[in-house]
């Protein structure tokens, strides 16, 4: 299916000094796990292991989240048939310059740097209103209407999620969360990645951090790509059938006060197969500061500032991340 794509194979040539620069592997450790149906109990047991995979990890896969069967299998069958439709048609949702939304090939990052290989289809899917229509496929003609359940029911999981890791961080935090949240944005990523010979000369997605909230992750198919860099090593995750991969953002380590962490993680390619994965970012409402929460800054003071949703995202756009500390400029993703 890769050749249909039309991918300037000159440019993705990448010159020997482009070549990736090689970080230790560990195939030894994993991601935790969390069970949603615990979580809905409020477990303690779980309710622990939540809270230390936020802190210690930024990652954890996610079980018995209550998302219908259905709506995951018709969400990876659209998505693939997407991908696979003639490059005229799928290049009528070609995402504009200098816009995130549509359909394209992004992040290539200019001389002397890592060139990403991959394929990505990014829509406003929350709420209705921020819709574009024009990016939305009529074929398959089941997309609109797969994509439109898919993205309520992963929010509802979202905002589930925050209500409890707010639980886990204090009293009042969970209030706070949930009207921060409360008719948030989302965003819904679509991935393709081909099968690449010269693997390890391009990559997926380069090293990045996720300005979001919360990031679900599906995987779409059984090739495997995504690492997180864990004190200096970078660990393969291998997907659980039907979980979901969940990742803290940005936004939430920066509310949280770094009491929560945002990972930085990366796709690799494989030689041999090619890789489908569904990204749905989850943003907090436009009338929310970005800040360290008031009642998290009592003991360290605030170790990040304070921003309103358009300063954060308009540094985020420019690239002009100086005013964000430590290792949060290298924002990539939506």
């Amino acid at each position: 299916m890769s050749r249909d794509l039309g991918v300037d194979t000159q440019l993705r040539q990448i010159l020997p000094e482009l070549r990736r620069k090689e970080a230790l592997v560990d195939l030894s450790l994993q991601i935790p796990t969390i069970d949603m149906r615990k979580l809905m109990v409020e477990d303690d047991d779980e309710m622990a292991k939540l809270h230390l995979a936020c802190k210690e990890w930024g990652f954890f896969q996610l079980i018995n989240h209550g998302v219908a069967e259905e709506s995951i299998e018709k969400m990876k069958v659209d998505l693939q048939e997407f991908f696979k439709l003639p490059a005229e048609e799928r290049n009528a949702y070609e995402r504009p310059q200098n816009s995130m939304e549509g359909y394209g090939q992004p992040y290539i990052f200019g001389q002397g740097k890592q060139l990403d290989w991959g394929h990505m289809f990014l829509l406003s899917s929350l709420p209705p209103s921020l819709r574009n229509l024009r990016f939305w496929p009529q074929n398959p003609t089941s997309f609109r209407a797969t994509l439109d359940k898919y993205s309520l029911e992963l929010q509802e999981v979202s905002n589930y999620l925050l209500k409890l890791m707010g639980k886990n961080l204090g009293n009042d935090i969970p209030k706070q969360l949930t009207e921060m949240f409360e008719n948030g944005r989302q965003a819904v990523r679509m991935n393709y990645y081909p099968a690449c010979v010269n693997g390890n000369n391009a990559m997926g997605i380069t090293p990045h951090t996720d300005a979001v909230g919360l990031t679900l992750l599906l995987q779409a198919n059984e090739v495997q790509g995504l690492e997180i860099n864990k004190n200096g090593k970078w660990i393969p995750v291998t997907p659980i059938p039907a979980a979901f991969i969940v990742n803290i953002g940005d936004i939430i380590e920066v509310m949280s006060n770094g009491e929560y962490k945002s990972i930085e993680h990366r796709t690799v390619l494989d030689q041999e197969n090619e890789r489908f994965s569904i990204a749905a970012f989850h943003f907090p409402n436009d009338k929310a500061v970005i800040g360290p929460l008031q009642d998290l800054v009592k003991k360290n003071g605030e170790l990040y500032k304070t921003l309103s949703n358009d300063e954060f995202f308009g540094l985020f756009q420019k690239g002009k991340l100086e005013d964000i500390p430590d290792e949060k400029k290298g924002f990539v993703t939506v």
